[in-house]
């Protein structure tokens, strides 16, 4: 196991916070029986913020630690989105799943790390990509949703 392998779940744990993530809990799992050392557990409320917040997290911890899921569970419009890193998984749930699988009354032996403090992503980086890949269509103003790509005359 990595000497910063608590740091790197704090930052999985804060990126998901910043992602509005609702009640991000860590586990510590080192001293019970498990597969695993911690247990980040978070909710969303869409399947489309589940998605977000999954996204953020393999970004922050490929972009930042070098580290890829070994595993990963769940996808686009997914209840339930697992992270395997094998020495600390990320749930992802959305606020109904996570209330039935209640995984941290079936782990409740294990004590809770602290979640560091973060600032709340607010607004959406500005994206060169994102703006390419607009090229061509037309706005109307009142909705500001894309309608069909105009053709080039």
């Amino acid at each position: 196991m990595q000497e910063n392998m608590l740091e790197m779940v704090q930052a999985a744990a804060a990126t998901a916070l910043s992602r509005r993530a609702r009640n991000a809990i860590i586990l510590d799992l080192r001293q019970l029986p498990s597969f695993t050392s911690f247990f980040v557990i978070c909710s969303g409320i869409s399947d489309t913020q589940v998605e977000g917040i999954s996204d953020a997290v393999l970004d922050e911890l490929a972009d930042h630690w070098n580290e890829r899921p070994w595993h990963r569970e769940g996808g686009r419009k997914a209840d339930w989105v697992l992270l395997d890193y094998v020495d600390f998984v990320v749930h992802i749930f959305l606020e109904e799943k996570r209330e039935y699988y209640n995984l941290e009354r079936l782990w409740a032996d294990a004590p809770q790390i602290e979640v560091p403090d973060v600032e709340v992503i607010t607004e959406y980086e500005e994206d060169e990509e994102a703006y390419d890949e607009l090229e061509g269509y037309e706005f109307d103003d009142e909705s500001l949703f894309p309608s069909q790509p105009s053709e080039e005359k």
